[in-house]
C-alpha cells in the first residue's frame, strides 16, 4: 500500500502538547504575544468573512461553530458550553478547532482549543482594557472564579499592568482555588465576600459567571465613575450579568454587534441604543475612553476571528516543531479521481 502523502498529513497539537508549547513560551508572554495577535487581526476586520456562531441548543447547555475566514486562511471552532456539567465532574466549556488553506481547502493545522480558548478570551480582554481602560489603572475586580479567572488575572497582569486583585465568587472553593494558583505570581490577591465588596477601589472589573440566566451580578450602585468593565460571561441569549442601568449609562463598545445583539448585555437594550465597534477603536476610526470619568463597557461574547487569530499564533509557533504530531487525516489518492481505488488497493 502506497503510504499517506504529505497532503494527508495534517499537523495535530493536543493538549499536552498545547501546554508545553504554553510552559515553553512562558504564560505571560504567550498572553502578551496572543493579545498582540488578536489586536492584528482585530486591526483588519473587514478582511474578514463574518457570520454569527451557530448555535445547537438543549436543556442543558450550547453546542456551536465558529467560523471566520480571510482571503487565504479559513478557520473554525466547535466549542460547547454546559453550565451543569461541574455538578457531574465534567467541564463548562470544551472545544476544538481547525485552520484550513483557502487556495486548497486543505487542512493547515487541527488544534485542541479548550484550552486555547481560555487563553484567546483572556487575550481579547487584555486588548479591551488596554485601549479603554484608564492608563492609570492597577486594581482589578474578578467576579465569578471558575475556569477562565487566572487567565483573565494574569493577561491583565502582562497585558496591563494590573498588581492588585479582589476576588469573589458564590463559591469560595473557586476563589480559594484561584488564591492557590496565583500565590506565587507577585499579584496582590485579596479574597471577598461578596461582589459588593470586590469592587472597592477597583480600576477594572471583570464578570465571568457561568449561569445561563439573566443576572444582575454588578447592579449600578455598585459602579463608580471611571471604571472600565469586562462583561465577557454572556455567551448566549437570555444570559447577562448586569443591571440594565449599568449599561445605559456606560459607553459599550463590542466585538461582532449582530452577534452581541444576540448574547452580550446588548441585548437588554433597545435597538437604537448606541455602541462602538471595538475594532474601530484600535484603527483609530472611532474613539475610546475620552474622559477620566468615563465608565467603558466591553460587552464581550467572544467571536471567531479570536479564535482564528489564536489558531494562527499557534500554527505560527508551532509549526516545524516537536508541539505537533501529524496525523494521517485526509485522504488523497495518487489519482485525485480515484478514491474507490486507493481503498480497494487497501484491502
Amino acid at each position: 500500500m502506497t503510504p499517506p502523502s504529505k497532503l494527508a498529513m495534517v499537523p495535530f497539537v493536543s493538549v499536552a502538547n498545547m501546554m508545553r508549547l504554553v510552559h515553553h513560551v512562558g504564560l505571560p508572554v504567550f498572553l502578551a504575544e496572543l493579545t498582540q495577535a488578536v489586536t492584528d487581526d482585530f486591526k483588519r476586520w473587514p478582511a474578514f468573512d463574518k457570520t454569527p456562531r451557530v448555535p445547537a441548543h438543549s436543556p442543558g447547555g450550547v453546542i456551536e461553530l465558529m467560523p471566520t475566514a480571510d482571503d487565504t486562511l479559513y478557520g473554525f471552532k466547535y466549542v460547547n458550553g454546559h453550565p451543569k456539567n461541574m455538578a457531574e465532574g465534567l467541564q463548562t466549556v470544551t472545544a476544538f478547532g481547525l485552520l484550513a488553506d483557502m487556495a486548497s481547502g486543505y487542512p493547515l493545522l487541527l488544534s485542541e482549543m479548550t484550552l486555547l480558548t481560555a487563553l484567546r478570551t483572556a487575550a481579547t480582554s487584555a486588548m479591551a482594557t488596554r485601549a479603554l481602560a484608564r492608563p492609570d489603572a492597577r486594581t482589578m475586580a474578578m467576579i465569578g472564579n471558575g475556569a477562565q479567572s487566572e487567565f483573565q488575572i494574569i493577561a491583565l497582569q502582562a497585558v496591563c499592568g494590573i498588581t492588585d486583585v479582589r476576588l469573589f465568587d458564590v463559591d469560595p472553593a473557586a476563589t480559594a482555588k484561584v488564591m492557590a494558583n496565583l500565590r506565587d505570581t507577585g499579584l496582590n490577591l485579596t479574597a471577598c465576600t461578596s461582589a459588593q465588596d470586590a469592587v472597592l477601589g477597583a480600576d477594572v472589573i471583570t464578570t465571568a459567571t457561568a449561569d445561563k440566566r439573566n443576572q444582575q451580578v454588578l447592579t449600578d450602585n455598585m459602579v463608580g465613575a471611571g471604571v472600565h468593565i469586562n462583561a465577557i460571561g454572556g455567551d448566549c441569549p437570555g444570559k447577562t450579568e448586569l443591571h440594565r442601568d449599568i449599561v445605559a449609562r456606560a459607553d459599550m463598545f463590542v466585538e461582532f454587534p449582530d452577534q452581541t445583539r444576540i448574547e452580550g448585555e446588548l441585548q437588554q437594550m433597545p435597538l437604537d441604543h448606541p455602541y462602538t465597534e471595538l475594532w474601530q477603536v484600535l484603527t483609530g476610526q472611532a474613539p475610546g475612553r475620552s474622559r477620566p470619568d468615563q465608565i467603558t463597557l466591553f460587552d464581550g461574547v467572544g467571536f471567531a476571528i479570536e479564535d482564528f487569530s489564536a489558531l494562527r499564533y499557534v500554527y505560527d509557533r508551532a509549526s516545524g516543531t516537536d508541539y505537533v504530531e501529524n496525523l494521517d487525516f485526509i485522504a488523497d489518492p495518487d489519482d485525485p479521481r480515484d478514491l474507490f481505488g486507493m481503498l480497494a488497493r487497501a484491502a
